[in-house]
């Protein structure tokens, strides 16, 4: 077995954060996860001695230092970051509120940023360790209906590719893992929606929501497949940037880089006429 570490994982009371933790736990590796109550804390705690808990709001920005620092100092060094905390948002944009669009992104971007903040100091100080983005196959493909969700999910993308590119002469590798459709609660109870009212989107709109909430609980994807593929990443001694899980999401992110090369060669003349001519 690779050499035994110390994962702080956000959001572990279900989901790819559960599935990931007790995974992790069985390679016997050592697990902070982050819950929203001391209830949440307790059930946690008594899946494994190595299973620890702490109560973090991501969207809580200024108390994350402080919950991270603790970490270090009473647990350990965090040897790998998983930033799994997230939801989905599902809506028409022109029909959903701007505040809708803050709180998934209060989540989904600017949680994992501060998370990210937090951990790298004592990681560049270490030189060394691994961070892990859960992002989506929406942050590459997109479909109507998730307009501010794919929007998240992109940014994520984007600052992960990014932040892998500062931090890798520093010894720590970041990995954005994008799951496609697997049996979780996202399409349930952790999605929210925003109400319809234009009927003009009507035809495009209901067909989606009604094939999602059909295959809700029967999608392909094994939650704990995906633990043991992360675990691959975790301990590859040359991690990949970009991880996609399952085939939907290998067969809709090839689909869209051909549609793109396609587009990119069609438009190419365009492209290239705005260069300045040489004198």
């Amino acid at each position: 077995m690779a050499s035994s570490k110390i994962l702080l994982i956000t959001g572990v009371s279900s989901g790819f954060g559960r599935a990931l933790a007790q995974e992790a736990l069985a390679a016997g590796h050592t697990v902070v996860g982050t819950v929203r109550s001391a209830q949440a804390q307790s059930e946690f705690e008594t899946l494994h001695a190595r299973a620890v808990a702490r109560v973090l709001d991501v969207t809580h920005f200024d108390a994350i230092d402080a919950v991270v620092a603790e970490i270090e100092s009473g647990v350990g060094p965090i040897d790998v970051l998983v930033n799994n905390a997230g939801y989905g948002h599902e809506g028409v944009m022109e029909e959903s509120s701007l505040e809708a669009m803050r709180q998934q992104f209060d989540v989904n971007v600017f949680g994992a940023v501060a998370m990210m903040k937090a951990v790298l100091p004592f990681m560049r100080a270490r030189r060394r360790g691994h961070i892990l983005n859960i992002t989506s196959m929406g942050g590459h493909i997109t479909m109507p209906g998730i307009t501010y969700y794919c929007g998240s999910k992109f940014a994520l993308e984007g600052i992960s590719e990014s932040l892998g590119k500062e931090v890798a002469p520093l010894g720590i590798a970041v990995t954005a893992v994008a799951p496609g459709s697997f049996r979780t609660d996202w399409a349930g109870r952790s999605m929210q929606r925003t109400p319809r009212a234009i009927a003009d989107y009507d035809a495009i709109f209901d067909p989606i929501r009604q094939a999602r909430v059909e295959k809700s609980g029967k999608q392909l994807g094994d939650p704990r497949k995906a633990a043991r593929a992360m675990l691959v990443a975790i301990e590859s001694e040359t991690p990949p940037a970009h991880l996609l899980l399952g085939s939907d999401a290998l067969g809709l992110v090839r689909g869209k880089l051909a549609a793109f090369e396609k587009e990119i060669a069609a438009w190419e003349s365009v492209t290239i006429s705005t260069d300045a001519s040489e004198s």
